[in-house]
């Protein structure tokens, strides 16, 4: 008897392992994603910034109606 649930015991043990482990990962590969995420919205901040700078630095020139025809005109 005592076998058994000792044997059930370590069983339990290992599934438990497993999990962690396959947790560990999980929260590894996530990290990852959040890390190349922050990355990206970084730089897109930054080229935003720059965009807003450049049109804030360049004159708006009048436009016309013919300005505004799609190329195909």
């Amino acid at each position: 008897m005592e076998d058994i649930t000792l044997q059930a015991l370590e069983q339990r043990v290992t599934d438990l392992e497993i999990k962690a482990s396959f947790a560990e990962d999980t929260v590894e590969q996530l990290n990852e994603v959040i890390v190349r995420q922050q990355a990206q919205i970084d730089r897109l901040i930054r080229e935003l910034v720059e965009l807003r700078d450049r049109a804030l630095a360049e004159p708006s020139a009048p436009r016309t109606l013919r300005d505004e025809l799609p190329p195909h005109y």
